[in-house]
């Protein structure tokens, strides 16, 4: 399972049925779970754990320290869950000293070619990343996110469950749960009804969801009032809570 030509280091763990291409690096402080492939030319460095059943393709780079020149090669980690697939020239960094010292992504994650996650990125379950999206370090990703081909998220940003990215969108302040954003700088576009529709989600929990976003955005109340409105609705209607739970947390401000 293990190519002739690929370098495993020393220390290095290497779960069951571990497939490592030809021409692999794999570090010596790097664990990977049972079933994994990693494809040529694949290099995996760092204080690294990958989990089990993931796919990462050729020339993808993960693990290797933190674009930050404030980083002094301070112990930090990269954590990866299961199921995921990585693409071809992905590059994920480790994390920094002056966050929680961990670049981390969930489950079921579909990573296409390109995609760059900084330091101490935080990515949650069953997010799509298209070709070329572009995380920069502290940016929170939450479930279900779909980022758009060639998309920017800045420093410190959040994008809240759910939502959705189009193509080339540039995002400098945090896109709320559900919400659809496109544009340079980012503005939002509705809910992403398309996406909760397939996902499961009830007519009238996404009508609940539209009227949210119009309170949010459509209504002419400022940013607290609106709050307020919406922890009102959230008693009838409890599938707005992540949004208002967003709000309370977001530090950069939402989208206008």
């Amino acid at each position: 399972m293990i190519h002739p030509s690929a370098i495993v280091e020393a220390g290095a763990q290497l779960g069951a049925n571990v497939s490592i291409g030809a021409f692999s690096i794999i570090g010596e402080q790097v664990e990977i779970g049972d079933n994994t492939v990693v494809g040529p030319h694949v290099v995996i460095s760092g204080r690294t754990r990958i989990g089990c059943d993931n796919h990462i393709y050729q020339f993808s780079s993960l693990g290797g320290p933190p674009q930050d020149k404030k980083h002094a090669g301070e112990p930090t980690r990269l954590e990866i869950g299961d199921r995921n697939t990585i693409r071809e020239f992905c590059t994920f960094n480790l994390g920094t000293a002056l966050d929680a010292g961990v670049t981390r992504m969930g489950d079921d994650n579909w990573i296409m070619a390109y995609v760059h996650i900084a330091h101490d990125c935080q990515v949650g379950n069953r997010t799509v990343f298209a070709n070329n999206a572009q995380l920069a370090g502290h940016v929170h990703i939450g479930d279900w996110v779909i980022l758009g081909g060639f998309s920017g998220v800045h420093q410190f940003c959040r994008i809240g469950a759910h939502a959705m990215t189009a193509a080339g969108t540039v995002a400098v302040q945090d896109v709320p749960p559900f919400v659809m954003a496109a544009g340079n700088t980012a503005s939002p576009f509705g809910i992403n009804a398309e996406g909760l529709k397939r996902r499961g989600f009830s007519p009238e929990a996404m009508l609940a969801l539209k009227r949210a976003y119009r309170t949010l955005y459509k209504s002419g109340l400022m940013l607290e009032e609106a709050r307020a409105k919406l922890v009102e609705d959230a008693v009838a209607h409890p599938e707005i809570q992540p949004l208002i739970d967003f709000l309370a947390v977001s530090k950069r401000g939402i989208i206008r």
